[in-house]
């Protein structure tokens, strides 16, 4: 397999996996935090760190919408709901494992 295509499979599976997850606001950003060490907010990190890297202006909040599918404040109202102390005590431990500090994404 050639890099391009190799380049246009996993972006297409990114797509895939982007769009499962905008017909999932069920599920919460720690929960997949807490079991996959990764979450939306991660994504749209490394959406934003991709383009970074190769001198593409993307800001942050930009990347999160396109993970999103809308502003990550309007999801957050829409669908993020309460973290019991032993999720957010979880997160902190996956989020430092998995991210390294504690800044929060």
């Amino acid at each position: 397999m050639d890099d391009s295509t190799r380049t246009e499979l996993e972006a297409a599976a990114f797509r895939r996996l982007r769009d499962h997850l905008l017909g999932r606001p069920d599920v919460q950003n720690i929960d997949l935090m807490n079991l996959a060490g990764f979450c939306r907010n991660c994504l749209g990190r490394w959406y934003f760190e991709a383009a970074e890297e190769r001198g593409i202006p993307l800001d942050r909040e930009a990347a999160r919408t396109l993970v999103y599918g809308m502003p990550y404040a309007e999801w957050k109202a829409l669908h993020q709901s309460a973290a019991s102390p032993e999720k957010q005590a979880e997160f902190a431990a996956a989020f430092a494992r998995n991210v390294g500090d504690s800044s929060g994404n």
